[in-house]
């Protein structure tokens, strides 16, 4: 099969289109025939050196995929060959094949393309985890949510408000935010312009978010339990602006504050299917209805992942870019 290589560490142009030996499913895996793939953050930091893949993943990029069954491994029950999914991975989406363990498949769920649906699992998967399962929003509650026309934020804006929050968004231009607004967002704060955390006070009568999504990090510390409402939760995601930052615990006890760190890759493969199994249960219908979609920026073919990446990086992207076999 042909996938996607990084041939050593450094920018968009290491990444290589090639032959690369055959998958094979495992005990409790299957093998996707790869229609098309998403790309995420944590793709370019593994591109620069940064973000190695779990022990035991594919060393080729791409954390979900779409495309159909092409083989069960040995003890699969309950899918067959030729069944059009979507999947969460640990890695090997840039690629014509990748085996999946069973646990991290999901069906392709009605009104979203095959194609379409590759813009989904990864970020169904952290949002759910980390603003139900880890924050538990509530209806009614404020939540912000940073980077709010990024992959994560589009559809974190969908789901808070299909339960019924109230949702702030950051963005860095007039165009995200609008977009931000079309998807339901009700506090429009544009970061290079505005302080979001006279803003959510503001809109909040004072009393701050609830909850911060954030996928910023350190640069963002303070000022997010600043913004935290008594018994706020901080749930961080990312760290674009930097992995270290002083904590004032005294701010945060005033609160009754909490902060979590998270992430999706390396947990284990259990974990990850009990968040998928979630995900099912609780986000799919949602898709299947049109509540909520999937919000794409453009799709471009797999072997131009390079240039994909550098639509992230330049950050000129609203939703998911994705690539296609």
């Amino acid at each position: 099969m042909h996938a996607i290589s990084v041939a050593e560490a450094g920018g968009p142009e290491v990444l290589t289109w090639g032959e690369v030996p055959d998958p094979v499913p495992a005990e409790g895996e299957v093998l996707i025939e790869v229609v098309a793939s998403a790309v995420n953050r944590a793709d370019l930091l593994q591109r620069r050196g940064l973000y190695d893949p779990p022990p035991g993943a594919s060393p080729h990029p791409g954390l979900e995929c779409s495309g159909r069954i092409a083989a069960l491994g040995p003890g699969v029950a309950g899918w067959s060959v030729g069944d059009e999914v979507c999947a969460l991975l640990s890695g090997g989406g840039y690629a014509e094949q990748v085996a999946v363990p069973v646990g991290q498949l999901l069906p392709r769920p009605g009104n979203v393309s095959l194609v379409e649906a590759a813009a989904l699992p990864e970020v169904a998967c952290t949002v759910w985890s980390n603003l139900f399962q880890a924050a538990h929003l509530r209806p009614a509650e404020t939540v912000l949510i940073h980077g709010g026309a990024s992959g994560i934020g589009t559809l974190a804006i969908q789901l808070a408000k299909a339960v019924g929050a109230r949702v702030a968004v950051t963005a860095g231009s007039a165009e995200k935010l609008r977009r931000c607004a079309e998807l339901g967002a009700d506090v429009l704060i544009h970061y290079r312009e505005q302080d979001f955390v006279e803003e959510v006070r503001r809109a909040t009568g004072g009393a701050g978010a609830d909850v911060v999504l954030d996928i910023v990090g350190a640069a963002y510390l303070e000022r997010n339990v600043q913004v935290l409402a008594v018994n706020g939760r901080l749930v961080i995601i990312g760290l674009q602006g930097g992995a270290k930052a002083e904590l004032n615990l005294g701010a945060l006890l005033a609160k009754r504050g909490a902060v979590a760190a998270t992430s999706l890759r390396g947990r284990p493969a259990a974990e990850k299917a009990t968040i998928v199994a979630a995900v099912r249960e609780h986000v799919w219908p949602l898709v299947a209805s049109g509540r909520v979609r999937p919000v794409m920026d453009r799709s471009l073919p797999m072997r131009d992942a390079a240039a994909a990446h550098r639509v992230l990086e330049d950050g000129d992207n609203i939703g998911k870019v994705l690539l296609t076999v």
